[in-house]
């Protein structure tokens, strides 16, 4: 179990760029003298081939002097990957003071009833060395090896006056009157300004519902008559075709011109029904339905009711390779052992069971084998391309289980019953060492608007629309929280992460043209982060009357990490191809500003925040 997690542990820190975690064991003696038994043995050639020798501390009242003060420093650098620690063995001595996130596996092995078990011993393990859940089962486990009362300690964690179920509902239940919840779907001002979003029942405009919920006077809708609106729901159907053909539309403003609205209008003409086009022929008619003055006003409010945001795709062009380099497997920590039976475990908060091992199958003739015919299900390894690499790195693999396994039967099991766990691993080391070249990059503009995506929020059925100017007491529950009376952004109603962000937004009201926060596939900008390539959703996108900006807000110790670099290099470099593009038509160039939360306060101007502007330069 310990050798298993401690790859699992490699495997995630290499896969997602992030520090890696040293796993360390608990085990709990029954008093001083089998404490001192149990370290002889876990040191002794016996166990593991020694391999444990001087990795394991006892920690208990035995120790005096200089024994002590080193079994104190060790203890206190458990945390750290460059402290050979891996097996800690303690009696009574651990108590208050002795905090530590990288405990994931407890061995008692003293007799204790359940309760004292899950209370004591369990809650040193439950910090997580991330500070948040990964949603990695491996990596959020905490591991209680106990043959002899497995079925005790699931009962006791499972009664209603558990701490574990406790602390459970403290942090999940919601609060009184928060207990229906309700997903709410929000429109773009546009809808309402025009009259076309209608509720369920064809009665009131649902955008209108949402400006009124926001504590705005509600503005009548453009368009009140049932030929209007059909008229001007073809227009915006038509615009939709004008966002990917960048050659006649590269910007909104473009549609403005006298030609293309003709245009437009002769395209809405044969999308409108029979009995529609004939309203258009006769005097009369022209009055109910002037259909160049439903193109002139559509077109109008959608170019003060949006900010245009570009499609912008880097592609290589020319001469494209790609592969992976060759490089010597790193297999540092990695002792993953014969197993002569699965480990049966159970979760105690889900109550989910699983089985340790059990990955068995068919026999292979080359012990490489185990292994490449486990790469190649990633679907990123070619096998006619990489084989050579493959069988390589196998090999390597392959010599360092027989530096440590006593015989070719103890290297067999391993490689059959871990083949997906050595395979992670190998294919997170190739990751890093993935190339990509091309003759060139061609930046491609496809798009010289999108429309405004429509943000999905889950809020509270009877949740009050909060005045953004206000000061929140409780910050903790801002995302809880649904806020309006808003006069420049585009949508009624936004929710924040921060009370930085809300106070952002003050700000932006007072000083922008127009703002909002931007959903998730609005930019469909990536950031690459170890392995992965995460969607970047920027706080807040603005317009004023000199410049476009896209904005993050950052907490100030957060500005150095990983992440937030990463994220503003990508925002930075569309900010940079945005603004190229705007030069070529004469409009507002892009500027990406990455701001410290310290810096958000209202007695500053929107201008004083471009000197957080950070620029990109090249591909």
């Amino acid at each position: 179990m310990h050798e298993a997690t401690k790859v699992e542990l490699k495997t995630y820190a290499r896969s997602n760029g992030v520090k890696e975690v040293k796993p360390f064991m608990l085990v709990i003696a029954r008093d001083t003298t089998h404490a001192g038994v149990l370290l002889a043995l876990l040191q002794s050639d016996a166990f593991f081939g020694a391999r444990y020798s001087q990795k394991v501390i006892q920690v208990d009242s035995s120790k005096s002097g200089a024994d002590e003060e080193e079994m104190i420093r060790r203890l206190l650098a458990v945390e750290s990957v460059d402290e050979p620690t891996e097996i800690v063995i303690h009696v009574n001595m651990l108590k208050e003071g002795w905090d530590v996130t990288n405990l994931y596996t407890i061995v008692p092995l003293r007799a204790a009833n359940a309760r004292t078990l899950v209370e004591q011993s369990i809650g040193r393990g439950l910090r997580l060395p991330y500070g948040k859940r990964t949603q990695n089962a491996a990596v959020d486990r905490l591991s209680i090896i106990a043959h002899d009362r497995f079925q005790e300690i699931i009962d006791d964690a499972n009664r209603a006056d558990s701490p574990i179920k406790l602390k459970t509902l403290i942090l999940e239940a919601p609060d009184a009157g928060d207990d229906r919840m309700q997903s709410v779907t929000v429109q773009p001002n546009l809808a309402g300004a025009l009259g076309l979003s209608q509720g369920a029942d064809g009665s009131e405009p649902v955008a209108a519902a949402q400006a009124a919920a926001s504590g705005l006077p509600v503005t009548p809708p453009m368009f009140t008559t049932a030929h209007e609106r059909q008229a001007a729901h073809a227009v915006m159907q038509v615009l939709a075709e004008y966002e990917v053909r960048p050659q006649d539309a590269p910007t909104r403003q473009a549609l403005l011109t006298p030609e293309l609205q003709a245009r437009i209008a002769e395209a809405v003409k044969e999308r409108l029904p029979p009995v529609q086009t004939t309203l258009l022929t006769g005097t009369d008619a022209q009055t109910e339905l002037n259909l160049t003055d439903v193109v002139r006003r559509t077109v109008e409010v959608v170019v003060k009711q949006t900010i245009d945001i570009p499609r912008i795709a880097v592609v290589p062009k020319g001469v494209v390779t790609s592969g992976f380099k060759p490089f010597k497997l790193d297999v540092a920590g990695l002792h993953l052992q014969p197993k002569d039976r699965s480990l049966v475990g159970q979760a105690l908060r889900t109550h989910e069971q699983f089985t340790l091992s059990a990955q068995s199958g068919r026999t292979e003739q080359r012990l490489e084998d185990y292994i490449v015919h486990a790469l190649i299900d990633f679907d990123d390894i070619d096998y006619t391309v990489h084989a050579d690499l493959l069988y390589e790195l196998a090999g390597q693999m392959v010599a360092h289980l027989r530096g440590y396994l006593a015989d070719e039967a103890e290297v067999r099991n391993v490689l059959d019953l871990d083949r997906q766990l050595i395979a992670k691993n190998i294919h997170a080391q190739m990751m890093v060492h993935f190339y990509e070249s091309a003759t060139e990059y061609a930046v491609e503009v496809r798009r010289g608007f999108t429309a405004l995506k429509e943000p999905t929020y889950t809020v509270g059925a009877g949740q009050t629309v909060r005045d953004y100017r206000q000061t929140v007491d409780e910050p903790s529950r801002i995302k809880q929280m649904v806020f309006g009376h808003f006069s420049r952004c585009l949508y009624p109603l936004q929710k924040f992460d921060s009370d930085t962000e809300r106070r952002f937004a003050v700000i932006l009201e007072r000083d922008a043209d127009k703002w909002f926060k931007p959903a998730k596939g609005q930019f469909q900008v990536f950031y690459k982060l170890g392995v992965e390539q995460p969607e970047y959703v920027p706080d807040f996108v603005a317009e004023t009357a000199h410049y476009l900006l896209m904005c993050e807000t950052k907490a100030r110790n957060e500005m150095g990490t990983d992440e937030v670099k990463a994220k503003a290099e990508a925002g930075a470099l569309w900010c940079k191809h945005a603004s190229d593009h705007a030069r070529t038509h004469s409009t507002k160039p892009w500027k990406y500003l990455l701001v410290p939360h310290d810096a958000v306060t209202e007695d500053k101007r929107l201008v004083d925040y471009l000197a957080f502007a950070i620029a990109r330069e090249g591909r």
